[in-house]
């Protein structure tokens, strides 16, 4: 076990990376965590894509600053706007053997499997969508699939206002999934691309078509994870393994840490973090 601590590296805009973070704990609980949520600039979905860059750029800067070797960027607009271009243009640069990864690939390398129909539909943030990053990537592994999309800006401000489970969340839930489903009466596995999404998990299925699937990204990036480091055992003995999790907030840690219990299941103790 190293004795200087390499945690894995967990980046969120704000509170969603926690629920990628739950999973990610509850498959490899050995390993050390550092999760920063930039709370303090976000939301990023409205944002240009070379804000985006450059504030991800900045965080994963610090998280390698702070040891870690390992950074999962636990963000669709995140890993939409900015993941492609820090992993050619800038890693190179920083250190070719750290790396930083991201929540969109692992889904797309299995949406497939789970529709008969060939139709699925992506429900995302308008950065997200506006980005084409999921029918990009999907095509690469399943170019048959016909990918649907819809943009629910609504649905981050019901969770972090706490009407995720409230009658008024009802209307925009079922507003958007109509739409989505007027494309395409025939998709039958729809995507929470966006890690806020999982805590309206219950009224989607209510509202979705019997029989859909619904799909979460926290256990699929954990399962990915899992096998990124039995293939890369070179990086997996870089990181440190004690259990342990830390969390920073670039805003009020008092907001963060009555927020973060929702996503990650559990209270927590954040610290502040300036970013100039």
């Amino acid at each position: 076990m190293s004795s200087v601590q390499q945690p894995i590296g967990v980046f969120d805009s704000g509170y969603g990376g926690l629920t990628i973070l739950k999973e990610l704990v509850n498959t490899l609980p050995e390993y050390d965590y550092l999760y920063m949520g930039d709370n303090a600039r976000a939301p990023y979905g409205p944002r240009s894509f070379d804000t985006v860059y450059h504030y991800t750029l900045q965080c994963v800067q610090w998280f390698f600053d702070q040891g870690c070797e390992l950074v999962v960027l636990a963000c669709n607009t995140a890993s939409a706007k900015a993941l492609r271009t820090i992993q050619q243009k800038d890693l190179p640069k920083i250190d070719s053997k750290k790396r930083v990864l991201g929540v969109i690939r692992p889904t797309t390398e299995v949406i497939g499997q789970y529709s008969k129909s060939g139709s699925v539909g992506i429900l995302g943030t308008t950065g997200t969508v506006i980005s084409e990053s999921y029918p990009i990537e999907i095509a690469k592994f399943f170019p048959s699939l016909k990918v649907y999309q819809e943009a629910c800006p609504m649905w981050v401000p019901l969770v972090e206002n706490h009407e995720y489970d409230k009658p008024g969340a009802d209307y925009f839930i079922q507003q958007h999934l109509d739409r989505l489903f007027r494309q395409a009466p025939d998709i039958d596995t729809l995507l929470l691309a966006c890690t806020h999404y999982p805590l309206l998990m219950e009224k989607i299925q209510a509202f979705a078509p019997a029989g859909t699937t619904v799909l979460s990204q926290g256990k699929i990036v954990a399962a990915s994870l899992k096998a990124y480091l039995h293939r890369h055992p070179e990086m997996e003995q870089r990181c440190s393994k004690q259990g342990t999790q830390t969390f920073y907030t670039t805003d009020s840690v008092v907001d963060f840490d009555n927020h973060a219990s929702i996503f990650f299941g559990e209270k927590l103790r954040s610290k502040h973090l300036e970013l100039l």
